[in-house]
């Protein structure tokens, strides 16, 4: 796999049963790039350790006055210049391409099960952690995938060295051969101390970018209430964690890197002075002491890779246990069994709730993250428990080592049926066909940065426009506004740049603007949370008019407790501890329903039993009187 041919067209179905089996998948899909650079480093590697035994030649013709063999020294010397330079520059290139494609390939996966989990990913996995793992960690992983090769072709090259040495001199290459792996392995014990150093800088780096980003987000209303330096100084202390913690972690590993250093040091005196008295007896020559010292003064180098191998694994598998935790989550293990996507009622088995064919359909809860959960439900991207009344609240179980307990949330996925459109379960739809059929709008929508054709320009059944969209969701003084800020001279809010996550635009703005790009879109039933909730009553019924006249004939669920929204639905249904109680229309629930009307007009517990007396007594007649009471 070369660069230029990235992306990959299928990135494969990886082993998330743990970091290490994770690593061990990457490496074996690149088990062809991998021996290129191995073979690269390899010519690289005995290159270099024929340079010892060509100065060695080289010497000992000087002392001998040979003037031919002085010259094939030299010959010999120059070609395996030539060979190291080439095969330094391969490496390189071969190891870096390994990097990237892993790095890419990491990068894939994650993006693949981003689009199939949808907005369910960060209610299992902190949005914080995703954003970590596809920056920071992908490159971590890549590291180690490079690395791999250099280390494999270091490791070799000590070995045919070692072999060589004995084979040339066995009074020093047995010395050589013995203290090589005592060399390898001295800094093994203190890896697992430098590894958890390393870790808990990296948590507190973490919590302090998410501080700094938390602040930056509020500012305005940090400014407005003047918490500053509150927040400034908290920031000073995280800051001044993650200084101590870098400090302790660079500690270890210059305690690493000084042994690295020492324990070779001590190789090579020893071998001098061993050697020197060798060559004093006459018992080896002075060329082949040269030989012996060159050889393993350029053993140094290839051990190198063993500290390099060790960090780059110590880094590496924290990082891809991360990616694992994200990876090992599924939609769901159905196999998809219908192509066609289907039309009829949204109906979900475990609450109740039947939101009918080409009608629009207000829910109430009284529980708002219940809401949540349950538009996330219909649209098929979470699932629930058996703890949360059959309303999936995105918690996971997790291993000791981070990584998640898939069994049990198979088991818990097996429990709960799907929801079902037109009969047909959502989870055994093709991803884009549940896509196409459902959409869910969050209660907090995000807007990527862009200009408003690029926000507007989504996959949609082409029967909507951006303009009624932009109409239905009551966007002129979004429009107005964009023009303004324009930098086009006909000042076409089209072709405004969208700050990221809209910064610049107001809540309220946000969210109709976030509601037209749903309305684009035209699915077969729309899931909407809370669509109105940043916009003043004015706005709001304007806002719920154009959706019930955009959306005539289209299965509509509005999640709202908003009189102006329940007024204008076609059925009200009110769910209540994950299960739907009653259904009507709005007027007549205000009637009938203690419940229901708590909700929508926000009574206490003792207004709710007041009322409920007089009711009894003096029933309720018309809508004015219920007004009147609330």
């Amino acid at each position: 796999m070369q660069i230029r041919d990235l992306p990959y067209p299928d990135p494969g179905d990886p082993d998330v049963r743990s970091g290490p089996r994770f690593l061990f998948w990457l490496g074996r899909n690149q088990l062809r790039g991998q021996l290129k650079s191995m073979s690269w480093g390899l010519l690289h590697q005995c290159s270099l350790a024929g340079l010892p035994p060509a100065v060695g030649f080289a010497v000992q013709a000087v002392v001998d006055r040979s003037g031919s063999r002085l010259a094939w020294s030299g010959g010999l010397i120059a070609v395996l210049g030539v060979l190291i330079a080439l095969g330094d520059t391969m490496l390189h290139r071969t190891a870096v391409t390994n990097w990237i494609t892993a790095a890419a390939r990491v990068q894939q996966l994650l993006a693949r099960k981003t689009a199939e989990l949808g907005a369910a990913l960060t209610r299992r996995v902190a949005a914080g952690e995703v954003v970590a793992v596809s920056t920071g960690d992908v490159e971590k992983i890549g590291w180690f995938v490079e690395a791999l090769s250099r280390f494999a072709a270091a490791a070799a090259a000590l070995v045919l060295i070692c072999v060589g040495l004995i084979l040339y001199l066995p009074s020093l290459g047995v010395l050589v051969a013995l203290a090589l792996p005592l060399l390898a392995l001295a800094v093994l014990p203190l890896l697992p101390r430098a590894t958890r150093r390393a870790d808990l800088q990296r948590e507190k780096a973490g919590k302090a970018t998410e501080l700094a980003s938390d602040t930056v987000a509020g500012l305005r209303v940090l400014r407005g209430i003047g918490g500053e330096e509150l927040f400034l100084g908290r920031y000073r202390r995280a800051s001044q964690e993650v200084r101590e913690a870098a400090v302790r972690s660079a500690r270890m590993w210059s305690l690493i890197s000084a042994i690295q250093v020492l324990l070779p040091g001590v190789l090579l005196i020893s071998l001098v002075v061993y050697g020197a008295t060798l060559a004093r007896d006459g018992r080896i020559e002075i060329g082949q002491l040269v030989t012996v010292y060159s050889a393993a003064s350029l053993l140094l180098f290839p051990l190198r890779h063993f500290e390099e191998i060790a960090m780059a694994y110590s880094f590496s598998r924290p990082s891809a246990q991360r990616a694992v935790r994200v990876l090992s989550l599924h939609r769901t293990d159905r196999p998809s069994t219908v192509d066609a996507t289907p039309t009829g009622d949204l109906y979900d088995p475990v609450t109740g709730l039947m939101a009918p064919a080409g009608l629009f359909t207000a829910v109430v809860c009284g529980d708002p993250d219940e809401a949540g959960r349950l538009a996330e439900r219909l649209g098929g991207h979470a699932h629930g428990d058996a703890d949360s009344g059959g309303v999936g609240n995105g918690a996971e179980d997790s291993t000791e080592d981070g990584a998640s307990d898939s069994t049990d949330d198979a088991a818990s996925e097996q429990k709960i049926p799907s929801v079902l459109l037109g009969g047909v379960p959502l989870d055994e739809l093709p991803l884009d066909s549940a896509r196409t059929a459902v959409l869910v709008q969050d209660k907090d929508p995000v807007l990527l940065s862009g200009t408003l054709r690029e926000l507007l320009d989504v996959p949609s059944s082409g029967r909507v426009t951006a303009q009624d969209a932009l109409s239905a969701a009551r966007c002129g003084d979004v429009l107005d506004s964009l023009a303004q800020a324009s930098v086009a001279t006909d000042g076409d809010p089209m072709t405004t740049r969208i700050t990221e996550r809209g910064r610049s635009l107001s809540g309220g703005q946000r969210q109709r603007l976030a509601l037209a790009r749903s309305l684009v879109t035209d699915p077969e039933a729309l899931v909407l949370d809370e669509p109105t909730s940043a916009v003043d009553s004015h706005t709001e019924a304007r806002v719920a008019a154009g959706i019930k006249a955009l959306r005539q004939g289209r299965t509509t669920v509005a999640f709202t407790s908003s009189p102006l929204l329940l007024d204008l639905a076609d059925r009200v249904v009110l769910v209540h501890r994950g299960t739907v109680v009653t259904v009507g229309a709005h007027r007549e629930l205000l009637h009938t329903d203690p419940r229901y009307r708590a909700v929508v007009t926000r009574e206490t517990d003792d207004e709710i039993a007041v009322l409920t007396s007089q009711d009894a007594i003096n029933p309720i007649r018309t809508i004015e009187e219920v007004e009147e009471r609330a």
